[in-house]
């Protein structure tokens, strides 16, 4: 997850002037006059959302959509309900003690919780911030809940930087939180309070509350598959050797047997015949919990080998049936991203995940073009664009290792950073949120060796945390304890 762009360095000097430094803004783009400053792209961009959708930026109030009755029955349905203990934990009392709100919201910009000190509930009553009102940009204009959930990224608003101008006495931060298995978005979570609360750790704040409920959910979900492999196992047992797999209720192969497939099939409530991206057709009966595959046809052609080492400190190779291909930084990309998304991606999602917002569908299409005749057009097909190989990968192993893996084990599988020279939004994302995992995974580990091999990468090389860790695990005649300890001492 990236924090987007963070207000200006003098709104944490004198909120109150940046406060009035941005009415000025707001009313001079209202107006379409030339301002004393251009409006953060974040928020430009929300504004011309919000007044598209005819958002009054005068008299506009969050509307109210559901009463207490109706709401209960949301919430208790919603999958952010378990791990609302964890939100509380971590936001609750801070919010309290600075003034702030903390609130819920599902993916549609509804608040469905709403937690903090009493002044602070009654304050935010008078403006709407309750449960039952909309916050969506289509509802109330830009907003931190609405317009987080609106780019997908955490994001902060402050004061006139809220289209609405009931608002401008408000400093909000949010982040969004996305369903480990599909992605999809499943709400957000926001801290608001009163202007002179705001403060620069708040997005961030946010932002770690919101990793932290997706690695609840993830390690719930990993809970329900095991239950489902267990309980369903038999089924495909029962193929007594043929081709097959266990798939979840979202279509993710949790269990194969005698074929290689794409971590998720396109699954059809009901069951009925699937074509997977290689063109074999393949049977999907339905089960409790999930389906069961019976594959029932192969492909007619060679299928080939691609393999993938990008987890590496700024080199990479890529291999097809054994051949070595010196591929740009840019077609990298684009393997890793099809990789990662083995069902396909059009030319506008692809140019959304390498370029942002700035991205040009036309520039993919050349760049892939350019990349098919490098590996062959049985490597890379289009519409969508997709990976008609059997592709191994040692970020998708490193992934897999983390999921069932030994730390010792995800250790042996990352090796660095993946891409570390790439700034595509979806790659950095994904490598931060690897690096992350294993860095966790080492310091939970307590084991020296695990630790070593992890402060060896270029990701944990100057890790305070892990150089502090290594000398609480190592022995005293560990040979490896000094080179720990000259390093821990150049760093300070």
């Amino acid at each position: 997850m990236n924090v987007a762009e963070a207000p200006e360095p003098e709104l944490l000097r004198d909120p109150e002037s940046y406060a009035r430094l941005l009415e000025h803004v707001r009313e001079a783009v209202l107006a379409g006059v030339p301002g004393p400053r251009s409006p953060r792209s974040v928020v430009s961009a929300s504004w011309d959302r919000s007044l598209a959708a005819q958002i009054d930026p005068e008299a506009g109030e969050a509307p109210f959509v559901y009463d207490a009755g109706a709401l209960a029955a949301l919430r208790e349905a919603h999958p952010l309900a378990p791990v609302l203990p964890v939100l509380r934990q971590m936001l609750v009392s801070i919010a309290d003690d600075a003034e702030h709100l903390m609130i819920v919201t599902d993916a549609d910009g509804l608040i469905l919780w709403r937690e903090g000190a009493a002044g602070q509930l009654l304050r935010g009553d008078r403006v709407g911030l309750t449960e039952g009102t909309r916050w969506s940009e289509a509802a109330i204009g830009t907003n931190a809940m609405g317009t987080a959930l609106a780019t997908g990224e955490p994001v902060q608003i402050h004061s006139a930087e809220h289209l609405v101008r009931r608002y401008h006495t408000w400093t909000c931060a949010a982040a969004p939180v996305r369903d480990p298995e599909t992605g999809a978005l499943l709400g957000s979570i926001d801290v608001s309070g009163p202007l002179r609360t705001v403060h620069p750790a708040m997005i961030s704040l946010v932002s770690a509350t919101a990793q932290l409920a997706e690695g609840q959910l993830r390690a719930q979900l990993a809970v329900r598959d095991e239950r489902l492999r267990r309980v369903n196992m038999p089924h495909l047992e029962a193929l007594r050797g043929r081709p097959g797999a266990l798939l979840s209720a979202a279509g993710r192969v949790l269990a194969a047997q005698a074929c290689t497939l794409p971590s998720t099939v396109d699954v059809r409530r009901g069951g009925g015949t699937v074509a997977l991206p290689d063109g074999r057709l393949a049977t999907v009966e339905p089960l409790p919990e999930g389906y069961l595959l019976r594959l029932s046809g192969t492909p007619g052609a060679h299928r080939s080998r691609l393999h993938l080492e990008y987890l590496a400190d700024g080199t990479q190779t890529t291999t097809v049936d054994g051949r070595e291909v010196p591929l740009t930084l840019r077609h990298a990309e684009i393997l890793t991203l099809l990789t990662l998304h083995p069902n396909g991606l059009s030319a506008e999602r692809l140019a959304l995940q390498l370029y942002g917002e700035t991205g040009n569908p036309v520039t993919v299409r050349a760049e892939i073009h350019r990349l098919r005749s490098q590996l062959g057009a049985s490597v890379v097909q289009t519409r969508p664009y997709r990976l008609a190989a059997d592709v191994d990968a040692d970020f998708l192993r490193a992934r897999t290792a983390l999921r069932s893996g030994t730390p010792a084990g995800v250790l042996r599988d990352f090796r660095g950073p993946l891409l570390p020279e790439s700034e595509a939004p979806a790659i950095r994302e994904e490598r931060e949120t690897l690096t992350a995992q294993v860095r966790q995974v080492a310091l939970n580990s307590r084991d020296p060796a695990v630790l070593w091999s992890f402060w060896e990468t270029a990701c944990g090389a100057d890790d305070f945390a892990v150089l502090d860790a290594l000398l609480r695990t190592l022995s005293p005649a560990d040979p490896r304890r000094a080179a720990v300890t000259a390093h821990r001492a150049r760093l300070g």
